[in-house]
């Protein structure tokens, strides 16, 4: 049984409003779900990512500055399907840089499909995976000594609070050195009427993936959850660019956990919250970043201005 897990499910659902992680989402089923929704037409961040990746690709590898002849790591953070990241390795492998690629990830079943791609598609790429936490990784490939280019791509950032984003960003400064680079991708406040409809799809597979996090607890821990009474909401504020996601319990029901051997009891419309979504503008992006060590060389933005992948610096 994963201790932490356990842990984290008593801890948010005896909260006040109830929440879990949106870091559970992913176990094999969950990982299958969010391919499915990155394919879908509503779900405009992977795309906006992939336009800068794909028209921008030169104009990275220039503001990364990087020099042929010296090694380094290209180390993605929450690497997915890496497809984005596969336009860089790609040009980087055509210019003749010596580097490894570095995919970082909780699934190990993301890992071994993106292992099985990219070693087709890219046979000449160095790849080292890591089945480990983010922080980890970073302090073990310290020791090697070569220069470092983070990929923290999707607006992963945006599952966090600003102050807790800061707190990263500046957690991952301190396990690297100076000249070392950031790739952080992050999604742009826009209209509700863009931003809702990726995170409540029309053809349900969001609904899909919210609820498979209570199958994952009924599987797990023990649980007795009712998928059918509960229902997947998502809500956005255009003012302040957070969107959230929630289950609704849809009556007044208990739910049973075995592994914690205790009763959770939700009222009707009671909601439990699994993610939010931050939406990002300069002045925010600015203060996140203000005392972690990084600043700005460059921003890069897709055609519809939708996203924005900022390369960062440590000094």
């Amino acid at each position: 049984m994963n201790k932490q897990f356990l842990a984290d499910v008593a801890a948010g659902l005896g909260s006040s409003p109830k929440f879990l992680s949106s870091k559970y989402f992913y176990d094999k089923k969950g990982d299958q779900l969010f391919m499915q929704i990155m394919d879908l037409p509503e779900y405009y961040l992977t795309r906006a990512e992939m336009d800068i990746f794909t028209s921008q690709t030169g104009d990275i590898v220039n503001l990364l500055g990087v020099q042929k002849g010296v090694p380094f790591d290209v180390i993605e953070l929450g690497a997915g399907d890496g497809s984005k990241t596969k336009m860089l390795l790609a040009e980087l492998l055509g210019e003749r840089f010596d580097f490894d690629y570095v995919p970082v990830d909780i699934s190990a079943n993301v890992l071994a499909h993106l292992e099985r791609v990219l070693s087709l598609e890219l046979p000449d790429l160095r790849i080292k995976s890591q089945n480990r936490d983010y922080f980890q990784t970073l302090q073990y490939l310290n020791k090697a000594g070569k220069q470092k280019i983070v990929l923290y791509l999707g607006s992963n950032l945006g599952n966090m609070p600003d102050e807790a984003a800061r707190e990263f960003i500046y957690a991952l400064g301190k396990n690297l050195n100076e000249g070392d680079k950031l790739i952080l991708g992050v999604d742009l406040i826009k209209p509700s009427n863009v931003v809702l409809p990726a995170y409540s799809d029309s053809q349900g597979i969001t609904s899909l993936f919210n609820l498979n996090l209570l199958h994952r607890i009924n599987r797990e821990l023990n649980a007795n959850f009712k998928l059918d009474q509960f229902s997947h909401i998502a809500e956005y504020d255009e003012e302040i660019g957070i969107a959230k996601s929630y289950l609704k319990s849809e009556k007044d029901q208990d739910v049973y956990i075995g592994a914690l051997k205790k009763t959770f009891i939700f009222a009707k419309d009671e909601k439990i919250q699994t993610e939010i979504s931050r939406k990002y503008d300069q002045v925010i992006i600015g203060n996140i970043l203000s005392g972690t060590g990084f600043t700005i060389k460059g921003v890069l933005k897709d055609k519809n201005s939708y996203f924005a992948d900022y390369i960062l610096e440590l000094h």
